[in-house]
């Protein structure tokens, strides 16, 4: 375990990564992990916790090491000095670590953990959830790995699929089935509709990416009325555009179901339109989310003709890697 600082002759800062491997999770710690390695010297470990079936549904509080599979990697080796982890499987996990002896890791928790927050060196949890407490950093959406210099570098990747393709460039991000939001097969193609209708009328080209959420008959409908545009529909398989997508982007549909989208979509400085879902639940959550984004200046509701704005992009990944080294460098050696 290495001591953190800032001096050149400083050993880097070790930061682990722990989540459960989905992508929508994993890329908040890690996006809030690279974050601050682009502030100091860091090593970052990206590692996974698994639970065996049987005991996956326990309480953190109830949880064992015996009862983790074996694809569990988040606890070989040194402890590092900075713990982030994300997700309802890494909690029993942070909490062992935050209770270690010295020297133990900084231990940060990205989201609500259903806990005191106390129990924690500190959470980072979206402003909508409205948790409060001495070391609850609230942040506009989630943490992520949207850079401008990412998103520079993953263009000419893809510049044979983008680049014949027409201006405007609508970059349509779709979401699933949540807990207060669904996609039925009826509202997919309304939103295929809408969606066809905007680029038809803008002489423009879609480039679209669904959530691993959006139910399946829903891509298979969305796909099959907007695939005869001009038009790139990633259906998952390769590596993931989405980068070079919102480089490329003139505008960002976005459905109301993701926080993490939205925040992504509004890094860019680029007009972000919310799509509407069909509720299925109390959406107080994401109605104060989106009111954020729209204070901030990057969000309006999805209407016709687009309309073009812009505004200083959202950088509450990089406000909270700041907090997170403040916090260390408040720590008592």
């Amino acid at each position: 375990m290495t001591a953190a600082g800032s001096s050149p002759s400083a050993e880097p800062l070790v930061i682990r990564v722990v989540t459960d491997g989905r992508a929508g999770i994993r890329n908040q710690a890690l996006g809030l992990a690279e974050a601050v390695a682009r502030r100091t010297s860091a090593r970052i470990q990206d590692r996974k916790v698994r639970w065996k079936r049987a005991f996956d549904w326990l309480p953190a509080d109830l949880k064992q090491p015996f009862m983790l599979d074996k694809a569990t990697n988040a606890l070989d080796g040194d402890p590092p000095d900075l713990w982030i982890a994300a997700g309802r499987a890494s909690l029993p996990l942070s909490l062992w670590m935050r209770r270690g002896t010295a020297p133990r890791p900084f231990v940060v928790q990205i989201q609500d953990p259903r806990l005191d927050p106390a129990r924690f060196d500190m959470v980072i949890a979206p402003a909508h959830d409205g948790l409060k407490g001495a070391n609850v950093l609230s942040i506009v959406g989630s943490p992520h790995r949207i850079t401008p210099d990412r998103l520079t570098e993953a263009a000419p990747v893809y510049v044979d699929q983008i680049g014949a393709l027409p201006h405007p460039r609508i970059v349509a991000m779709i979401g699933g089935k949540s807990k207060v939001f669904d996609l039925t097969d009826d509202h997919a193609a309304a939103l295929a509709e809408r969606i066809a209708d905007t680029v038809t009328k803008t002489g423009g080209s879609l480039l679209m990416t669904f959530s691993r959420r959006t139910p399946e008959s829903a891509r298979k409908i969305m796909t099959r009325r907007l695939r005869t545009l001009p038009s790139w529909i990633w259906r998952g398989s390769g590596p993931n555009p989405l980068f070079a997508f919102l480089e490329a982007a003139d505008h960002i549909l976005v459905t109301e179901d993701s926080a993490n989208m939205a925040a992504e979509a509004a890094s860019t400085g680029k007009p972000v339109h919310i799509l509407s879902m069909v509720a299925t639940g109390a959406g107080d959550k994401f109605t104060r989310l989106h009111e954020a984004l729209s204070a901030h200046g990057a969000a309006r509701p999805f209407a016709l003709p687009l309309q073009t704005w812009r505004y200083a992009p959202l950088t509450e990944t990089d406000r909270a890697a700041q907090a997170v080294l403040d916090a260390l460098g408040r720590r008592p050696s």
